[in-house]
């Protein structure tokens, strides 16, 4: 058995219980359903079709429960293979999956390098994952060559900056405790950990919790034995190399060094977002979309009329209330804040935004004229979603 392997039996991560799936929904990035649709399908999926998924290195299932629950609860088809090499992962995946009584899944015990034996797939989730192969290259290949036309990938991958201090660790605890079993180098482990000098570049990170969450977290931060990280121009260039192309991060205004500085003109897309990640220091994961290279598209954007947007994570009322009455709320996300920005006329354009009313149909309900609606919506899209908290789909319009 691998070292990894052997990690991921004794330690499933994350750490999941699956009678917490009575009480709640673990909701995140990528594989959000709404995600999918504005990063792959540019928010205007034919929906009535099945969504053929292969969830490559499923883990305990936060990805995997998500989508289906998400799916289940929109009254669309979801076929969904998950794949991991842990059996421990799989059990826990597969019991939280019959806790909400999710149908259309099929469990595989298997290494994502063969995913092509397993069809071709609409969309891939691959979290926390590609990181850890001996060679991600080939792992981004094997995903490639699974995936069906027209289809994409959401991925996380781990970035350098805001892991500052796992990775001497990482190194001083291979070489201390090589050849033990994994109890007890957790255990020596966590001793170290406890007595780190307190300027020690890992004990002054706040960006890092894992550790402190379960003896699993500990582990898969500080104990891995197969890690790297990717700044934006690795990411980007590996991407490029292997056949994908980065369709966008979830997080776009995170990579935007505008919000921060001055930007020269000269500097290409990748040299700028590589520069707000080096200037912002915090970013610990990369979390975004990839489509074929042959086929690269953009998200989609509110140019186009009959796109259908939803907030996520805000309530539309509350935000509209807000907005209209002047106010600019708070945002905090990654190490980063900021306050939105927007005029109280963009109050009426938000309360309409139900996820199933078409940006003309808002522009007709709220009596806004096409020309306004473009420059007031153009300003909208920017506020919200450079943050994550618009997305356009398709998903609950029948018909």
């Amino acid at each position: 058995m691998s070292e990894v392997r052997a990690q991921y039996e004794a330690y499933p991560y994350p750490s999941r219980d699956p009678q917490e799936e009575r009480k709640r929904l673990i909701t995140g990035s990528p594989s959000h359903v709404l995600e999918v649709d504005h990063f792959v399908f540019q928010g205007a999926r034919d929906w009535s079709r099945p969504l053929r998924v292969l969830v490559a290195g499923g883990g305990t299932g936060d990805g995997l429960i998500q989508l289906a629950q998400q799916m289940a609860e929109a009254g669309r088809v979801a076929e969904i293979v998950y794949l991991d090499l842990s059996t421990a992962s799989r059990a826990i995946a597969e019991k939280r999956a019959r806790v909400r009584g999710l149908t259309g899944i099929r469990f595989v015990t298997g290494s994502l390098m063969d995913a092509t034996e397993h069809g071709e797939f609409d969309y891939i989730d691959c979290c926390g994952v590609l990181h850890h192969l001996p060679d991600p290259a080939a792992g981004f290949r094997a995903l490639l060559a699974a995936l069906a036309p027209g289809g994409g990938m959401g991925f996380m991958v781990y970035a350098p900056y805001g892991r500052s201090g796992v990775y001497p660790l990482q190194e001083a605890f291979g070489a201390l405790y090589e050849g033990l079993p994994p109890e007890a180098r957790l255990r020596a482990a966590k001793k170290l950990v406890a007595d780190l000098p307190e300027g020690h570049p890992f004990a002054c990170n706040p960006n890092l919790g894992d550790h402190k969450d379960s003896e699993a977290g500990f582990y898969d931060l500080l104990l891995h034995s197969q890690d790297r990280a990717f700044d934006v121009a690795a990411l980007v260039a590996i991407l490029e190399e292997t056949g994908w192309h980065l369709s966008g991060f979830t997080m776009p205004a995170l990579y935007d060094p505008g919000r921060i500085t001055e930007v020269p003109d000269h500097l290409s897309p990748v040299a700028r977002m590589a520069v707000a990640e080096k200037l912002r220091g915090t970013i610990k994961t990369h979390v975004g979309y990839a489509v074929r290279g042959l086929e690269a598209r953009s998200p989609a954007k509110g140019t186009n009329r009959a796109l259908v947007p939803h907030l996520k994570g805000v309530r539309a009322g509350d935000l509209a209330r807000a907005v209209s009455a002047g106010q600019s709320p708070k945002l905090g996300f990654g190490g980063m804040r900021a306050r939105l920005s927007l005029p109280r006329e963009a109050g009426r354009l938000i309360a309409a935004v139900d996820g199933r009313r078409s940006l003309s149909e808002i522009a007709q309900a709220t009596g806004t004229d096409p020309l306004a609606m473009g420059a007031l919506w153009a300003r909208i899209e920017r506020e919200l979603g450079d943050y994550g908290l618009m997305l356009y789909s398709s998903i609950l319009r029948r018909g």
